[in-house]
């Protein structure tokens, strides 16, 4: 057991923040999606 304990806190931090970064990218990538499924509609609208 105590051979894990180095291990996880070597390895857990990077885990974390990469995770949280996704959770970030996630929340903007789905706006981005929105956006461009919306701009046909608003192309025809300035037309």
């Amino acid at each position: 057991m105590d051979q894990f304990i180095p291990i996880i806190s070597e390895v857990g931090f990077p885990i974390v923040v990469t995770l949280y970064l996704l959770y970030r990218i996630e929340s903007k990538l789905d706006m981005v999606v929105q956006s461009i499924q919306n701009l046909p509609e608003r192309m025809k609208e300035r037309t």
